[in-house]
């Protein structure tokens, strides 16, 4: 998913990067992205011509909600909830959020299963109590899954304007009332760190840990995106340039050096 809010800047480096290292690792028989404003630039110049492009529209009980609080800056992840379980009960596949780096393809047996999802670190639910939570940063599921519909037809009963009611914690739910129609990878495979200060660290600061057994890493961007948001970590996208990838030794910089395109440019 992309452009699903007002683009005013050109396809970022690490979305490139999230889509190259897809095409070179995982090896789809085609790659699509599904976007409501068209990206642009020279990363989208660069990566245009192996990707298939479809215009979706925003979800109108998104559009429609009041937050009445900060949460209002992340309605674009909101859209983007809904609309990959559309997106993979129709056509079925493996979705990954456009922060997302491939380093192994998933294992043989998830391409055969009804759907895979993975875990994530637990989080407080509304009423501040610990809850299981399963990502949908990465998904895969045959056409018309049942995990995948059912979480669909419930997913608009459950939002509440949070971030993880309707999507990790309802995956969870499901996962636990469907458990044969779904595939739990451990936290390990795509969601190795966690979205915390000290997570966050060790994969864009700290030297590289070993991702050894890590199919994909979730850089959680919109914890740390913003120049303005300084609350998990002193980094924010702009950072984050070629010259970057290719001198700074860290987790992500380090695995992303492989897919930089291939040109001098900083």
């Amino acid at each position: 998913m992309f452009g699903l809010k007002r683009q005013v800047e050109p396809l970022h480096l690490v979305h490139y990067l999230a889509l190259a290292s897809c095409l070179e690792v995982v090896q789809p028989d085609e790659l699509h992205i599904h976007c409501h404003e068209l990206p642009f630039g020279f990363y989208w110049d660069r990566i245009r011509p192996r990707v298939q492009l479809h215009r979706v529209e925003l979800v109108e009980q998104i559009a429609g909600y009041s937050y009445g609080d900060a949460s209002g800056n992340y309605t674009y992840a909101h859209h983007a909830d809904f609309v990959r379980l559309d997106v993979l009960e129709r056509w079925g596949g493996l979705y990954a959020d456009i922060d997302t780096l491939f380093l192994r393809a998933p294992e043989e047996e998830c391409w055969s299963a009804p759907a895979v999802i993975g875990r994530e670190a637990d989080v407080l639910d509304g009423n501040g109590r610990v809850h299981g939570a399963l990502s949908n940063a990465l998904l895969m599921s045959a056409p018309g899954g049942e995990f995948v519909r059912v979480w669909r037809e419930r997913i608009a009963g459950a939002f509440d304007g949070s971030w993880s009611a309707h999507s990790c914690l309802l995956a969870h739910d499901l996962a636990q009332e469907l458990p044969g129609c779904v595939r739990v990878e451990p936290r390990r495979a795509f969601h190795a760190f966690e979205p915390t200060p000290e997570g966050l660290r060790r994969l864009l600061v700290d030297p590289p840990s070993s991702v050894e057994g890590v199919v994909s890493i979730h850089l959680m961007a919109h914890l740390w995106w913003r120049r303005a948001r300084r609350d998990f970590i002193d980094l924010h996208s702009e950072v984050i340039t070629e010259r970057w990838i290719r001198e700074t030794g860290t987790t992500y910089g380090v695995a992303a050096r492989r897919f930089l395109p291939d040109h001098g440019v900083f």
